[in-house]
């Protein structure tokens, strides 16, 4: 084929081999369109040219094609949906077409995974027949797969129980059917729609059985329980069969519905109850034989059926197992028990409980029932029943354990069907022997009789020690010589210790002194009371007795002690058992040695401080005097206490105030002259041997030596109050002076630079005081500039009246004076809206006064604090008029404005006053106009001349109250005012003639109010000269020129453009001479060439003629 042939319209597709012709054989080809368009319907036809000088037939064949448009369209939504096995899965897919052909559809659902082949769910074919393919065909058949059409355009997908093979990419796929003249269907087009990924979460749907029992060998009569046990996930919502099966032959099937279908044989022994096949949960199946026969040993096993249940509600059986076969033995009735006894204790003590277990142990389960009888062994091998238990279960006691047994003392139980216990409560010595357990057992026979099948012993000795055994008695005391009024005590130790619930009674008895009887003090009875003998009314209010808990010793506790107490004392014990029947046996009796208490009188211990002390304090402040007892006698003693005072000018001390030993106030002489009674204050402390007076707002006549003399006062065991014994303390020199001035203010010095207006805050502060309780005078002061005396400005008084100073008269401070204590010792006085007439040094004074002892207040220090210089000035000028003006130059005749611009302002309450000025050269210096540059130089050359060569010539000038001046001679009548903005002001000259030529300026100055209201000028500022040029109407050409725009564009600027046009077109010219071969690469065969507008510069003052310039680039 000649691919250099084709038409030109289809050159293109067929270089690209989107059409081609393929020879089949030597007389048949093939036309491809792979790709048909629109435009390719149309009649085609089929030539071979003749090779022969003669035709033989047609060498041309015709058909007409036609192409009908695509439109057909699948869309589905995409997306990832995650799902868990055995849940539904809805999918919808819109499939449209526009065709006026006669077409039919078919539709698929497909699902691909990775790089494998897409597998097909289920399809639509054109003829409307449902097809899956094997994977899928089953689940369709049995409805789990449905295609429904909803509409006319949409087709729904529905997988009712998704497996984990069902993961992976679902889309579907369209196609359109056409049918050719020749009867068959081709498809004209296929679509696909976007996929939707399903993540299918398996459940595990493997399972196990396992088969469990306890035991593998029995005994006729036993049960035996078999377990099928399930394991498997989520199988509430699985269904599974179970059969049970006994030597490979069925025994009971159970279906998903739970219910046990038993064979012929097995249903009379399940009726009888001697069988269940039953489901306990949903993942244990039960077979339980209640009684067993010895032909019931074999194998015996379990099967699982998985089953899956339908649309339909059919059952499929799935997946089976079943678990290894258990084969039970089943032996004849025999006794294999044994026995086994223990106890709580081997070896006890007396009245201590007995518990014994007897356990009976079987190698298999218990055929029957047991009988069990308890005996005791004593030391002379004696035997005798303690209780017994018949085989129904029926407990009696022995003969001799009858009564015991009665009041509960003996008791046996049968704890679990092969274990029985035997208690013996609150023992006795005959207790004491071996202990055995007898146990018979018995089975039922056919013919219902109980037999004996077998009898087995056990037995375990126990050893009960006697509570009399090692009892004894003793009476100590650490103290057998006491202090007169002191307290002693007695302690009647018994031994062995004996556990709470065994009473021991301790009675004391006592012997005074110069007797040869002994009588009861008091008794501890076995029940815990207490019991005074007939002669221990002296001793009751001094006696405390104690039993201690964790023993029976006894202690008896004598206070006070005196003669009476003085003699030998002993302590008496008894014994006590309590019987089963709640009676009492007092075992043994045991008696104390002798001990002999001996009171002494005491020895007096008396010590005061002897320590001498300096007080040195100040007027008012309280005087400490301490009286310290460094050691006394006795807790109990109490003391009397006389404060004495000593003058140089005194021989004896004087008392001031004395304590009875009962606390009772006597007031001494001193105290009365001097008139102390009201300052006196007396304390005991709670250790009892320390004792102050205080004398509060001393004097300086208090000033003296002060001591105390002290008394040790004691009860005697009658109630009687004696003097034991006296000393004298150490004396305390004691000075009384007035306080020392602390009184200190804060040195601190500043300066202060505020503006006007604003607020200044002086600041007083008292570091330090004489005492928090005084009274001060606050006063501020200033020195004015080159005025050598302090004026006052406030005074704060110590009754906290503020007043005010000559100084405030003068400067009109009192309404902008303002004071604030906001903390004890600072004082701030703010002066508000400041002048600068209040500039000046500031300071404060301090004045403390004090109040005397008597009431009366003196001052006692003053101080003066840090200067503060306070500058109060006005605010800097920051007026700034624009300096960069343009020149202009203007006609006769027209007008020409004149702005003054204000760039900066010193404050926002400023007021402007504006005057502007014709600058002229004074008679003698240059003339004309100089400008900006001339100006400079001139200044330059000047600078050291004292006259300016400059004639100001005022136009017209505004006041800062807005009221306007007289207009200068030469301008009256055309001057034009505005005040554009609050910056902005503009003065315009009408009717211009050249006179008016000249350089202009305006001149700004800022005014200011002061805090009084009172306007003052605080800068001024000149802008740069503003060079006016006025034509005169006779001007030369040029002026002419310049002056008129449409006459300087049409001589210097329409030219050139033109020109520039004319070398275009020779250019045209000669392009078009080019080989055409170039022309093709262009449009239509015309050249493009882009235009630029030619560089035009022009000198805006009309000095120069404009120059052309053409730019490289500016002609392509």
């Amino acid at each position: 084929m000649d691919s250099s042939f084709p038409y030109a319209i289809y050159t293109q597709r067929v270089r690209s081999g989107k059409i081609y012709v393929e020879r089949v054989q030597g007389n048949s080809a093939l036309l491809h369109i792979t790709d048909l368009q629109a435009r390719d319907t149309g009649e085609y036809e089929c030539h071979t040219p003749n090779t022969e000088k003669q035709y033989f037939g047609s060498y041309s064949a015709k058909m007409n094609l036609v192409v009908i448009p695509d439109s057909l369209q699948t869309t589905a939504v995409p997306q990832t949906l995650h799902k868990v096995e055995q849940d539904p899965l809805e999918l919808t897919c819109e499939v449209a077409t526009e065709t006026f052909q006669h077409s039919h559809l078919s539709v698929a659902w497909l699902r691909q995974r990775g790089g494998e082949k897409p597998v097909e769910v289920i399809s639509l074919s054109r003829d409307f027949v449902l097809h899956s393919s094997s994977e899928y065909g089953q689940r369709q058949s049995l409805g789990e797969v449905r295609l429904d059409k909803l509409g006319s355009t949409t087709f729904r997908l529905t997988v009712f129980h998704l497996q984990p093979s069902d993961q992976g990419e679902f889309y579907c796929e369209a196609a359109e059917w056409i049918q050719d003249p020749d009867g068959s269907w081709y498809a004209i087009t296929r679509k696909r729609s976007e996929g939707t990924v399903v993540n299918v979460q398996p459940t595990d749907k493997e399972f196990t059985v396992r088969l469990e029992t306890e035991k593998r060998l029995y005994t006729v009569g036993e049960p035996v329980e078999f377990r099928c046990i399930l394991e498997a996930q989520n199988i509430p919502d699985r269904y599974f069969a179970v059969s049970w099966a006994f030597n490979s032959s069925l025994i009971a099937s159970m279906g998903p519905n739970a219910v046990p279908v038993l064979n012929s044989e097995f249903t009379h022994r399940e009726a009888r109850g001697q069988l269940k096949v039953a489901k306990e949960s949903d993942s244990v199946f039960v077979l339980k034989i209640y009684h067993l026969r010895q032909e019931d040993g074999g194998k015996y096993n379990c099967r699982v059926t998985e089953r899956e249940k339908t649309v339909t509600g059919e059952f499929i059986d799935k997946e089976s197992k079943r678990p290894k076969n258990i084969p039970i033995i089943v032996l004849p009735i025999k006794s294999s028990i044994s026995v086994e006894v223990a106890s709580n204790a081997s070896i006890i003590l007396e009245g201590e409980n007995l518990h014994f277990s007897c356990s009976v142990r079987t190698a298999g389960r218990p055929q029957g029932r047991f009988s069990v009888i308890w005996q005791l062994v004593d030391r002379q091998n004696r035997r005798s029943n303690i209780m017994w238990l018949d085989r129904d279960g029926t407990v009696q006691p022995g003969a001799s354990y009858w009564e015991r047994s009665s009041f509960g003392g003996v008791q046996m139980e049968q704890v679990q069907p092969n274990s029985f216990s035997l208690g013996i409560f609150n023992s006795r010595k005959e207790d004491e022997g071996q202990y055995e357990c007898h146990v018979t057992e018995w089975v039922r026979a056919v013919d219902g009789e109980w037999q004996i099948v077998g009898e087995r012993r056990a037995s375990t000795p126990v050893s009960i020690t006697a509570l009399e055994t090692g009892f004894a008695v003793t009476a100590i005391s650490r103290t057998p010589g006491v202090t007169y009024s002191d307290s002693f005590d007695l302690q009647c130790i018994i031994k062995p210790h004996y556990p709470a619930r065994v009473p021991v009674s301790v009675t004391w008895r006592f012997q005074p002194v110069g007797t040869v009887e002994f009588h009861d003090l008091v008794t501890f009875t076995r029940d815990g009371g207490v019991q005074w003998g007939d002669r221990s009314s002296s001793f009751r209010t001094r006696t405390a007795i104690e039993k201690a808990e964790s023993s029976n010793n006894v202690r008896l506790s004598i206070s006070r002690a005196s003669d009476t107490e003085a003699g030998k004392y002993q302590c008496v014990a008894e014994l006590w058992r309590r019987n089963y029947n709640n009676t009492w046996t007092r075992l043994a009796e045991r008696t104390s040695n002798l001990l002999e208490i001996r009171v002494l009188q005491p020895v007096t211990k008396l010590q005061v401080s002897k320590s001498k002390r300096t007080l040195t304090l100040v007027e008012d402040r309280p005087i400490q005097l301490n009286c310290s007892v460094k050691s006394q006698t006795s807790q109990n003693s109490h003391f009397a206490v006389l404060w004495y005072v000593h003058k140089p000018s005194d021989a004896d001390g004087k008392l001031i105030l004395k304590t009875t030993h009962n606390a009772a106030f006597e007031y001494g002489t001193y105290a009365e002259e001097e008139g102390l009674r009201a300052r006196l204050q007396f304390e005991r402390h709670v250790s009892g041997g320390l004792f102050s007076l205080t004398v509060q707002r001393a004097e300086v006549s208090d000033s003296g030596s002060y001591y105390c003399h002290v008394e040790e006062w004691l009860l005697s065991p009658n109630y009687a109050w004696y003097k034991l014994a006296e000393e004298v303390s150490g004396r305390t020199e004691v000075t009384v002076k007035q306080p020392d001035s602390r009184l200190k203010l804060s040195q601190a010095q500043g300066n202060l630079s505020v503006l006007e207006t604003q607020q200044v805050q002086l600041e007083c502060v008292v570091v330090n005081r004489t005492r928090v309780a005084s009274q001060l005078l606050v006063e501020w002061f200033v020195w004015k500039p080159n005025h050598p005396e302090r004026e006052t400005v406030a005074r704060l008084s110590r009754e906290a009246t503020f007043h005010y100073g000559e100084q405030a008269a003068k400067n009109n401070l009192e309404g902008r004076l303002h004071l604030e204590s906001p903390s004890s010792g600072v004082y701030r006085l703010f002066i508000q809206n400041v002048a600068v007439q209040d500039s000046g040094t500031y300071s404060c004074r301090v004045e403390e006064w004090l109040p005397s002892p008597s009431g009366v207040w003196y001052k006692r220090a003053e101080d003066t604090a840090g200067q503060t210089a306070v500058t109060v000035m006005r605010p800097d000028a920051a007026l700034q008029v624009d300096t960069v003006v343009p020149n202009a130059t203007v006609s006769e005749k027209a007008a020409f404005q004149l702005d003054c611009s204000i760039v900066s302002r010193s404050s926002q309450d400023s007021r402007f006053a504006v005057a502007w000025y014709s600058l002229r050269t004074k008679a003698g210096g240059k003339r004309g106009s100089p400008g900006l540059e001339e100006q400079e130089e001139e200044g330059e050359e000047g600078e050291g001349e004292e006259e300016d060569p400059m004639e100001r010539m005022a136009l017209l000038s505004v006041g800062p109250d807005a009221v306007f001046g007289p207009e200068g001679s030469p301008w009256e009548g055309r001057l034009r005012f505005q005040r554009l903005s609050p910056l902005l002001y503009r003065l315009t000259v009408l009717q211009a003639s050249p006179r008016d030529t000249g350089n202009y300026s305006c001149r700004v100055e800022e005014w200011l109010p002061s805090p009084q209201k009172e306007w003052y000028r605080l800068t001024e500022e000149e802008s740069a000269p503003i060079s006016i040029r006025v034509l005169d109407t006779s001007s030369t050409l040029q002026s002419i020129i310049c002056s008129n725009d449409a006459l300087f564009y049409f001589i210097f600027f329409y030219p050139f453009p033109i020109f520039g046009i004319l070398i275009i077109t020779i250019l045209l010219v000669r392009f078009k001479s080019r080989n055409s071969s170039k022309n093709s690469d262009g449009k239509n065969g015309v050249p493009l060439l882009w235009i630029k507008e030619p560089h035009l510069n022009y000198s805006p003052t009309c000095l120069e003629p404009p120059v052309l310039s053409i730019h490289p680039g500016a002609i392509d």
